[in-house]
């Protein structure tokens, strides 16, 4: 039986949603962040040295890093229906998204909360100019930009194609789904883009999507 170790408010309920696409059993032991900190608590760090979610247990195998778990259970139980084989062509494609959404597209999102977070952090009152300004400069300069050149890069994909993968949603789709819902709490993806706004109403219309969060609980994403 797979175990999904789920940490509320995490990458790993994109996990649970790709496990209940493919229709395979599995069970949930779920894990709260901290109230104060929002880290993980450190019960998971028995399952995996890092103590970080999503990670599964599948018999004897311990599987951390969501595309690593995406591809491992698509693989293993997708039947060709969400990841190609490999040597197919179109696996390139979907093993391109599944590395992206994580190497490329989450970092500027992590630092665009980070930031935010600096902003309405309490600190003495003489410290606000300069934090205020350090966090403005970076944001303005650097985060800001790289978020709408990933955001009009995904943007112009979706106008080739449905899905990110293709014709039918992937894996892919299922990897991509955090960074965007991300980009859509905090990111600053609105109207302006369409596409993206309509491939989240499509995933959020999705059966298996809302099984999902059924099973993880609820699912407020990057907040603050």
């Amino acid at each position: 039986m797979i175990t999904v170790h789920h940490l509320n408010n995490s990458r790993s309920q994109r996990v649970l949603w790709l496990l209940e696409e493919m229709g395979v059993p599995y069970e949930v032991k779920r894990y709260q962040r901290d109230a104060k900190t929002m880290l993980a608590p450190p019960e998971l760090k028995a399952v995996h040295p890092l103590g970080k979610s999503p990670v599964i247990t599948d018999g004897g195998e311990t599987v951390a890093e969501s595309g690593a778990i995406i591809e491992y259970l698509a693989d293993k139980y997708g039947q060709g229906k969400l990841l190609p084989p490999p040597g197919d062509p179109a696996r390139r494609a979907q093993t391109y998204w599944l590395h992206y959404a994580e190497g490329s597209l989450m970092p500027p999102m992590l630092m665009a909360l980070i930031f935010a977070k600096v902003r309405s952090a309490p600190m003495p009152f003489f410290a606000k100019p300069i934090a205020h300004g350090i966090a403005d400069k970076v944001m303005g300069g650097f985060v800001s930009p790289q978020i709408k050149l990933h955001l009009d890069y995904l943007e112009a994909e979706l106008g080739k194609a449905p899905w990110f993968g293709g014709a039918s949603l992937g894996a892919s789709d299922v990897q991509l789904s955090f960074p965007i819902e991300a980009a859509a709490a905090r990111g600053g993806l609105d109207d302006s883009r369409p596409r993206l706004v309509d491939f989240l109403k499509r995933i959020h219309a999705r059966p298996a999507y809302q099984r999902a969060l059924e099973k993880g609980g609820p699912y407020e994403l990057m907040r603050g």
